[in-house]
C-alpha cells in the first residue's frame, strides 16, 4: 500500500512538471534584430534546464504591436510566450490604433537592456560629450542626430538628454537601427542615438561619447557614463517576455524562474555582455514595480514631446 502511494505521488509530481514539451517563443519583429539574437542565445540554456526546445517564430508588424495585440488570443497554457520591449509597450498604447493596452501584457521577466549611447564617427570633431553640447548650444537645432522612428527608445533618449543638457538638436528618425547607422556613417547626420550594442558592432567606424549605464560598460572602459558627467540618465531598449493573461500564475512563475536561471548562467552572461547588453533580473515579483517606474519616466518624456509639437 505504501509503495503504491509512493508510486502515485511520484507519478503526479512527474505529470505536473513544466514544461513537458517544447515552448513556442514568438518574437514580434523580423529575424536578425536584437530581440531575435537574445532569444537564440537563450535557446541553448532553456534546453539545458528543461530538456525541451524553445521554438522561435516571428510575428512582425507595427513595431511589435501586431504581435502584442494578438497575445491574449493565444493559448494560455505556458507553451506560448512572446518577447516584449520597452519603451514600445508603454508608448504605443499612448497613441491611437495600437490594438492593446500596457496592462493587457502579462510580463513575467525583463532580462536585459541595450544601453542608450550617443555615437559619433571615429573622425568626428566631437571628442567629448561637452564638445557635442557646446555645438548644440552655439546654434540650436543645427546639430543633427539620427535614430529609430518617433517614440522609439532612441527618440526618448534624445528627448531626455535635451531636457537634461538644456539643448536643442534636430532628431531625424529612420526605419530601424541599420538605417540610422548608415545615416551616421554616410555623413548625413553628425551623431546618432544608438546603443552600446551598436557601438560594439561598428567599433572600427564609430565611438560613443557617453553611455546610459550606472557604471562604465566593460566593453568601453574609457567611455564615461552620462551620470558621471552630471546627467542623471540610465536606460535604453529593455527586453522581456510575456504570456497570455489566461496563463495560470504557477506556470507563469515557473517560466520566470527558468529565464532567471538562464540569466544567472555565467556563460550566458559573458556572451550577452560581449555583445554590449546589460543584464537585469526583473522577475515575476518585480515586474509590476519595474514597469510602473518606467511608465512614470516615459510619461514625462511623452508629455514633453507632445508639448513640442
Amino acid at each position: 500500500m505504501a509503495a503504491a502511494l509512493l508510486f502515485s505521488t511520484t507519478l503526479q509530481a512527474q505529470e505536473s512538471q513544466f514544461p513537458e514539451r517544447d515552448v513556442q517563443y514568438i518574437i514580434p519583429f523580423g529575424p536578425g534584430g536584437e530581440s531575435d539574437i537574445s532569444a537564440r542565445l537563450q535557446q541553448k540554456y532553456f534546453q539545458q534546464i528543461t530538456g525541451n526546445q524553445l521554438i522561435i517564430q516571428y510575428m512582425a508588424g507595427g513595431g511589435g504591436a501586431v504581435g502584442w495585440s494578438q497575445l491574449n488570443e493565444m493559448d494560455g497554457d505556458g507553451y506560448t510566450i512572446m518577447g516584449t520591449n520597452l519603451p514600445h509597450i508603454i508608448l504605443q498604447p499612448m497613441q491611437q490604433g495600437a490594438g492593446y493596452q500596457t496592462e493587457d501584457i502579462k510580463n513575467f521577466i525583463f532580462f536585459h537592456y541595450s544601453p542608450d549611447a550617443l555615437l559619433v564617427t571615429n573622425d568626428s570633431p566631437y571628442k567629448t560629450l561637452d564638445d557635442f553640447i557646446a555645438a548644440a548650444k552655439k546654434t540650436p537645432g543645427a546639430v543633427t542626430v539620427s535614430g529609430s522612428g518617433t517614440y522609439s527608445a532612441n527618440d526618448i533618449a534624445n528627448q531626455r538628454f535635451e531636457a537634461l543638457a538644456d539643448i536643442t538638436t534636430t532628431y531625424i528618425p529612420f526605419k530601424g537601427t541599420g538605417a540610422s547607422v548608415a545615416a551616421l556613417l554616410g555623413d548625413q547626420v553628425q551623431a546618432e542615438w544608438g546603443y552600446t550594442t551598436t557601438a560594439a558592432n561598428h567599433s572600427d567606424k564609430m565611438r560613443p561619447l557617453a553611455v546610459a549605464t550606472d557604471e562604465r560598460h566593460p566593453l568601453f572602459p574609457d567611455v564615461p557614463t552620462f551620470k558621471e558627467l552630471g546627467y542623471d540618465m540610465t536606460g535604453g531598449a529593455y527586453r522581456g517576455i510575456a504570456v497570455p493573461r489566461s496563463t495560470p500564475d504557477d506556470v507563469t512563475r515557473e517560466l520566470s524562474e527558468i529565464f532567471s536561471d538562464i540569466n544567472a548562467n555565467p556563460e550566458f552572461r559573458k556572451s550577452m555582455e560581449a555583445l554590449g547588453f546589460v543584464l537585469i533580473d526583473e522577475d515575476v515579483d518585480q515586474v509590476e514595480d519595474f514597469l510602473a517606474e518606467q511608465q512614470r519616466q516615459y510619461q514625462r518624456v511623452a508629455e514633453r514631446m507632445d508639448a513640442g509639437q
